[in-house]
């Protein structure tokens, strides 16, 4: 059971040293930590912003395996990095790494600044980001903390009030100010990363293992450590459905790219959009290639239904194909539209639930009930 909350005491100076000490021996060898190279470090940390460290590793090597330095992401086409990132989600995050490494380039001649201040003027950067590579890369003594940090320090200080508030998290980050090691404070940042990680888990976190817990007041006061930080009810995630048409003309299909702002930026999809109430799945299909490209379609197949969980919803695609009905006029491709072989739209990039329709459309080409331009074959399922 609970006990009441103590009265506040200081953490023992020697807890930064000590975890410090854990650190150096326990740390994991995780690719971005080789060096303290500020390009390294900063994609690691926008990585990292909503990722967890497991399913960030192979994208952080991908990327700067593509991209080794600014220089060499502010000179790729945006199309390219999202290609390459396609897969880590949150597709804005790449595109402001894009952004900021342009302007690194164009402004500072590939030189990352080393303040807070000037790190934040940088597109994508903000508190969290610029204290980490300000700490890590350039050694100032910054507090940088991210959900890792505010749980570990809420543990210690035994806090009980929701982290998420600026009061609250204003006490917390004194608490890991009036602990930073000006002799190494990146060092002292990552162990905190490190601690919140591996030991101090959201749940179950494992205590007798933790190299501080002599300095833990949650651990030392309270039947479960685990109950703190206080967590609010996790929002149920929307369900969106919708349908898109694969639409084909002499081995091509109409794609299209979604806004540079909003959900899942820069991204190429098939034409189509929500099923709106009292609509069929075909129906929207119909209306929603109308609408977008004004063009007319005959030959409509059901290829099915793919769902894919996003970080912030879920969608249930029902997707169709269909043949040109008319030639297809010269206004159908640009920057936003195009007519591409399949070969050529597996090179940029697209959500995973349109990878999924792709997969779908060419099973249904290599049964041959959707043909490429010619006549109805046997075994074609109408929609």
């Amino acid at each position: 059971m609970r006990s009441a909350p103590a009265a506040a005491t200081a953490l023992p100076r020697s807890l930064g040293p000590t975890l410090v000490r854990w650190y150096r021996h326990q740390h994991r060898p995780l690719p971005w930590r080789k060096d303290r190279d500020p390009y390294r470090v900063w994609v690691a940390e926008v990585l990292l912003q909503q990722t967890r460290v497991a399913q960030a590793i192979p994208y952080f090597e991908r990327f700067v395996r593509a991209f080794p330095d600014v220089h060499a992401l502010a000179r790729t086409p945006v199309d390219r990095v999202l290609k390459v990132w396609q897969g880590a989600g949150y597709y804005a995050r790449a595109h402001r790494l894009h952004a900021a490494a342009r302007k690194v380039v164009q402004e500072r001649d590939g030189r990352f600044p080393s303040t807070v201040a000037e790190l934040e003027t940088l597109p994508g950067i903000g508190p969290y980001i610029a204290r980490a590579v300000a700490a890590i890369a350039f050694g100032r003594p910054e507090v940088a903390m991210e959900a890792n940090g505010r749980r570990v320090a809420a543990r210690w200080t035994r806090e009980e009030g929701d982290v998420r508030s600026p009061a609250v998290a204003a006490r917390l980050e004194r608490t890991l100010a009036e602990l930073l090691l000006r002799s190494d404070p990146g060092e002292f940042n990552e162990a905190v990363m490190e601690l919140g990680e591996t030991l101090c888990r959201p749940t179950q976190p494992l205590c007798t293992e933790c190299p501080v817990g002599f300095a833990c007041r949650a651990y030392l006061e309270l039947d479960d450590p685990g109950t703190i930080p206080v967590r609010a009810p996790r929002a149920r995630r929307p369900q969106v459905r919708a349908a898109v048409v694969v639409l084909s003309d002499r081995g091509r299909w109409l794609v299209q790219r979604r806004p540079d702002a909003g959900l899942l930026p820069g991204l190429w999809e098939f034409p189509g959009g929500r099923i709106e109430r009292g609509e069929s799945p075909e129906e929207a299909a119909r209306r929603e290639l109308r609408e977008e490209t004004g063009l007319s379609a005959n030959r409509w197949v059901r290829l099915g239904t793919v769902r894919h969980t996003y970080s912030h919803f879920s969608v249930e695609l029902h997707a169709f194909a269909a043949q040109l009905a008319v030639a297809r006029p010269g206004g159908t491709r640009g920057l936003r539209r195009r007519w591409v072989t399949p070969s050529e739209f597996r090179r940029l990039p697209v959500p995973k639930a349109t990878e999924k329709v792709i997969a779908l459309a060419q099973a249904e080409e290599m049964a041959g009930t959707v043909s490429r331009g010619s006549e109805s074959r046997p075994g074609r399922r109408p929609a």
